[in-house]
C-alpha cells in the first residue's frame, strides 16, 4: 500500500517523513527526487537550459535561487518546469516502489499531491497542515526566507480547506507535535 503525505510549505511533511524514515519506513521525497533529476539528468538539464537559459544552473546544480525569483512571480514558467519534472519523478517514484515490492507500507512525501498528477499512484492520503501563520515562521526560520518569498510559494499550493475533503486524514501540527508521535500507534490509528 502506498500512502501519500502531503500538505503545504511549512505544514510538518517532512517532519512526519522523517520519523517514519526512523521507524524504519520507506519514504519516498518527490522534492528531493526533483532536485536529483535536475542536478543528474543531462536531458532534464538540456531542457531547463531551454526555457530558463544558462544562468539557470552554476556547473551542474541547479541555480534554485534564480529558478525560483522567476516562477514564482510567473505561473506560466512555474507550468512548463512542472510539466517537464513531474513526469520524470513519477517515473523514478515507480522504480523505486518496485525494488521495494515486499514492504507492506511505502510513503510518498509530495507537496502537490493533487495538482502534480500524483494521486494516481497512491492509495490512501494523509494531509499535514497547520495555520498559514505558523507555517510562515517555520518557513522563515527554516529556509532564511522572507515572509513575501514563503507567500509567494503558498500562494502557488492548494489551500488545506480545498486538500482536506480529498484527504483520508488530517493532522494539524498546531495541535499535534509530530516529534512526540508514536509512529506505531499512529499507522495502527490508520487502520490501513
Amino acid at each position: 500500500m502506498v500512502i501519500g503525505i502531503t500538505g503545504g510549505i511549512g505544514s510538518g511533511k517532512s517532519t512526519l517523513s522523517e520519523k517514519l524514515r526512523d521507524a524504519g519506513y520507506a519514504v519516498y521525497d518527490t522534492d528531493s527526487a526533483a532536485r536529483r533529476l535536475q542536478n543528474e539528468d543531462a536531458e532534464i538539464r538540456k531542457k531547463i537550459i531551454a526555457i530558463f537559459g544558462t544562468e539557470s544552473y552554476i556547473d551542474t546544480d541547479l541555480n534554485r535561487k534564480f529558478i525560483a525569483e522567476i516562477v514564482f512571480k510567473k505561473p506560466n514558467l512555474l507550468q512548463k518546469l512542472n510539466e517537464l519534472i513531474h513526469p520524470a519523478v513519477r517515473a523514478d517514484f515507480k522504480a523505486w516502489s518496485a525494488s521495494r515490492a515486499a514492504n507492506t507500507y511505502l510513503f510518498l512525501e509530495c507537496a502537490i499531491l493533487f495538482q502534480g498528477d500524483f494521486l494516481n499512484l497512491v492509495d490512501k492520503i494523509i494531509l499535514v497542515k497547520a495555520p498559514q501563520s505558523i507555517r510562515i515562521q517555520r518557513v522563515m526560520k527554516r529556509n532564511n526566507f522572507t515572509e513575501k518569498q514563503v507567500l509567494e510559494r503558498i500562494n502557488n499550493q492548494m489551500t488545506d480547506a480545498e486538500m482536506v475533503s480529498k484527504s483520508d486524514f488530517v493532522i494539524d501540527t498546531s495541535e499535534t507535535d509530530i516529534r512526540k508521535m508514536d509512529i506505531q500507534r499512529f499507522i495502527e490509528k490508520l487502520n490501513l
